[in-house]
């Protein structure tokens, strides 16, 4: 599984990549974590509002900081 959290660099975007890094860390899950800040990658996932999380090349969540329980959601886990 690969995760990749869309945004420029703001508090909400790093938010978002550190708890779901918190949620892969707790949970010894095999996912590979990336943060995506080049505008024109961005722009291809047709996303206007970050930070956006997407789940194996699929947007699941866009303009909003997910809790853990969200993200265990969007893993299966929870």
């Amino acid at each position: 599984m690969e995760i990749k959290v869309l945004g420029p660099g703001c508090a909400k975007c790093k938010t978002t990549y550190n708890v779901i890094e918190k949620v892969i860390k707790e949970n010894n899950l095999d996912v590979k974590l990336t943060k995506v800040d080049d505008i024109m990658e961005m722009v291809s996932y047709n996303i206007m509002t970050t930070p956006a999380v997407v789940v194996d090349e699929v947007v699941k969540m866009k303009g909003q900081v997910p809790t853990e329980n969200d993200v265990k959601k969007l893993l299966g886990i929870g």
